[in-house]
């Protein structure tokens, strides 16, 4: 019989600095063996919650507690950090910040070096955790040569190497691009298979998450446990939605077309589910499209050709890429990590020089621009909003980069308050930016650019980290910026959700080479441009499959979803 291994009861936590406790009369029991995945709202307290299993909480971040939390069936109060860590291993959101030793192999086994293990011994068992996660060929690499997802396979070894019961993963598809992401999950999924151990997964993607199979979903919202469901019964209720979480793009798309979802023909998992019952109603819904208005032509505003660059000789990180961008387009790059989009952005932004072909603006070739004079026609909204902000005031921030070119005061008052009206910051104009949130600040960063007037935004993961609320009050807030101030928008981003939702456009980057120049409905429904680039087919190409909709209408159904979902959020 299986025995608790996680015991929370009523248990609350407040951290030292706060009036009130993050956490509230938590009661929770999680199995040895069962995978659970956490969800909540930026905020809802679930960071909390899973730094108290791995001993954060107190050890790290002190406060207060009341009830009892049990680990591995000791009183995780009256237990040391070192202790709790030899039942709980944990993979960081970002891999980078727990990188210790100067090669994989190295990294791999520091906890085993802290426990004395002896040299043989060490080396079996690093191989072993090395073999699980695909990366016994790397022991020899640095850590900082590897890829995005090879990074996450280091981290997970190295937290399997103790030999824990629990592995608790904190958003690991986090900056991760569609196809590494979706190997993270099989990765997960295969080291509970053979391994047993138990998992608990924090992820704000869960469409994502659900590719593969897990026990319970734990909805926490207000320090509060909202739900404790199996996945099928949370997706017939209105719960994700009620706490602003994101369910799969299918069971959007199919409630959209008036199904009633049910719980015994499995949701949770659209190749497992059962169509049948809603394939009249969906195939109905696509019938009622309209088709969309052919494109007026537009003016070119910024012209990429033929643009080669390497940072080495004789190793090009862009080949020849061409595109054009037009006045009032909202567009997405896309690509696998390390395929050259945020390179592309420091040669439009002139951080870089292209070592061959032209960036036009407007016909005019940007060549003999300054950084600075660029930077009065293209802003460049970094992902990080901390990277970018110097002053300690909002109206001191935004004010920046006009008093740095000399705008007499008289002016820069007036433009400020108006671009601070624009971005809905004008009531918080006297605030400190420590006061603000993650997405107020992301909009500071948005206001210090605008003020400047540029004609184009480039903006680097705009919603990386951001639960589904706040991602759609950033996303609704550019949206609204293109359509109403004609500023035209370029993101560079790993969310097909974000492409395909508000993006007219994605050009596509793989291995330095332009592949494709097509909507986001065509992008994803697209198999050799998916394989080539690492991306991930959309669900709901696989929905119309499913529902007997022909091939060549797969885009066309995804585009009806588009649509058909921008006119709700527009009306609501």
């Amino acid at each position: 019989m299986k025995k608790p291994v996680i015991e929370f009861t009523d248990y609350s936590f407040k951290y030292r600095t706060q009036k009130e406790p993050t956490l509230h009369n938590i009661n929770l029991t999680i199995m040895e063996g069962e995978k659970v995945l956490i969800v909540g709202p930026s905020g809802s307290g679930k960071s909390t919650l899973a730094h108290c299993m791995n001993g954060l909480v107190p050890f790290s971040y002190t406060g207060e507690s009341t009830g009892t939390l049990k680990v591995g069936g000791k009183d995780a109060s009256k237990s040391s950090i070192f202790e709790l860590s030899k039942d709980v291993g944990t993979v960081l959101q970002d891999p980078d910040g727990q990188f210790i030793g100067l090669t994989v192999g190295e990294d791999i086994a520091f906890s085993l070096e802290n426990a004395c293990v002896p040299l043989n011994q060490m080396k079996e068992k690093v191989l072993e955790a090395a073999k699980i996660v695909g990366v016994d060929s790397l022991l020899s690499h640095s850590p900082q040569d590897l890829s995005g997802g090879q990074k996450q396979r280091v981290s997970m070894a190295g937290a399997m190497t103790n030999d824990v019961n629990i592995l608790l993963f904190d958003e690991p598809l986090a900056n991760l691009d569609p196809a590494t992401g979706k190997y993270a999950i099989e990765l997960i999924d295969e080291i509970h298979k053979s391994t047993k151990k138990t998992i608990v997964i924090i992820e704000h993607r869960l469409e994502d998450v659900l590719y593969k199979n897990v026990d319970r979903i734990i909805l926490v919202c207000d320090g509060r446990i909202k739900a404790d469901l199996n996945p099928d019964k949370l997706l017939t209720t209105d719960l994700l939605q009620q706490e602003g979480i994101r369910e799969p793009l299918y069971i959007t798309a199919m409630k959209y077309a008036g199904c009633h979802v049910r719980e015994e023909d499995s949701p949770s998992n659209l190749d497992n589910m059962n169509i049948a019952p809603y394939k009249e109603q969906i195939s109905q819904w696509f019938s009622s499209r309209i088709e969309p208005l052919a494109a007026e032509k537009r003016e070119a505003l910024l012209e990429i050709k033929d643009i080669s660059f390497s940072y080495q000789k004789g190793e090009e990180v862009l080949k020849k890429v061409s595109f054009t961008v037009y006045k009032g387009d909202m567009l997405s790059i896309v690509g696998r990590n390390g395929a050259g989009k945020s390179t592309l952005s420091k040669l439009i932004c002139g951080f870089q020089t292209p070592d061959k072909g032209q960036i036009l603006y407007q016909g005019n070739d940007l060549a003999g621009y300054s950084i600075k004079k660029r930077a009065e026609k293209i802003g460049l909204v970094m992902q990080n909003p901390n990277q970018m902000i110097s002053k300690p005031m909002i109206y001191d921030e935004v004010a920046l980069g006009l008093a740095a070119r000399g705008v007499p005061e008289e002016e820069i008052r007036p433009r400020v308050e108006e671009t601070l009206k624009i971005c809905g910051l004008f009531p918080f104009r006297n605030w400190p930016i420590a006061a603000l949130s993650f997405g107020q600040k992301k909009r500071v960063t948005i206001a210090s650019i605008l003020v400047l007037n540029p004609q184009i935004i480039i903006l680097d993961e705009p919603t990386a980290g951001q639960d589904f609320r706040h991602y759609t009050e950033i996303m609704e807030f550019l949206r609204e910026m293109n359509e109403k101030v004609g500023i035209t928008i370029i993101m560079i981003t790993h969310d097909m959700h974000l492409m395909l939702e508000y993006t007219s456009r994605c050009v596509v980057i793989s291995d330095g080479t332009l592949i494709s120049d097509s909507t986001g409905a065509k992008v994803l429904t697209d198999s050799s441009i998916i394989q080539s680039a690492s991306l991930k087919e959309t669900s709901l190409y696989e929905l119309s499959m499913k529902c007997g909709i022909e091939k060549q209408d797969g885009s066309a159904f995804v585009q009806h979803f588009i649509e058909y979902d921008k006119g709700v959020r527009t009306r609501g």
